[in-house]
C-alpha cells in the first residue's frame, strides 16, 4: 500500500506551492465575488516558509507533493480564554488524490507542531457555501462557530 508522509515544506517546493495557490483561488472564486479579476495571490509562501511563527507542511505519495496547509500562530483577542491560537490556511490536496485523508494527514501534522508551541486552539476560515469543505473539517474535529457577514455598499454618484 502506498505511504502517504508529511514534512515541512522547503524553499525547493515553491513552484508546486505556487501552483497549489492557484489551485486554492480557483476553487474558492465561485463562492467570492469580491476577489480581484485575474491572477492574484493569497499568500507570500517562500516568507511563510521562513517564518518561525508559520508551519508550511506539504503531503508526498511516492515523492510527489499531493497536499499542503499551514499554520500560522497569532495573537487571540485578549478577551478569549487563550492568549494565542494557530491559524489554518493554504489547504489544498491534488483533485486525483482527495479522499484519501491527505488533508487530516496535513492537519495532524500542523497539530503535533502547535502543541509543541504550547498553542491549544486551531482556527480556519471557510465558505458557508463550500459545503464538501465544511464537512470535511467538521469529519476532523472542527465545529461552526461564527459566520462573517457582508454586504456591498451602492456607489455614491458626487
Amino acid at each position: 500500500m502506498e505511504q502517504i508522509i508529511t514534512r515541512t515544506a522547503t524553499l525547493a517546493d515553491l513552484d508546486i506551492l505556487l501552483e497549489f495557490e492557484q489551485g486554492i483561488i480557483q476553487t474558492e472564486r465561485p463562492f467570492d465575488p469580491t476577489l480581484k479579476e485575474g491572477h492574484i495571490n493569497y499568500y507570500d509562501i517562500a516568507a511563510m516558509i521562513q517564518a518561525p511563527h508559520v508551519e508550511v507542511i506539504v503531503a508526498e505519495l511516492n515523492g510527489e507533493i499531493i497536499g499542503s496547509g499551514y499554520a500560522r500562530i497569532e495573537d487571540s483577542k485578549v478577551y478569549l480564554k487563550h492568549p494565542k491560537h494557530a491559524y489554518l490556511g493554504f489547504m489544498y490536496v491534488k483533485p486525483e488524490h482527495r479522499g484519501k485523508g491527505v488533508n487530516k494527514k496535513v492537519i495532524a501534522a500542523l497539530q503535533h507542531w502547535a502543541i509543541s508551541r504550547g498553542i491549544t486552539e486551531f482556527r480556519l476560515d471557510v465558505y458557508s457555501d463550500n459545503l464538501p469543505a465544511v464537512k470535511a473539517y467538521e469529519k476532523i474535529g472542527f465545529s461552526k462557530h461564527l459566520i462573517e457577514m457582508r454586504m456591498k455598499l451602492p456607489i455614491k454618484d458626487h
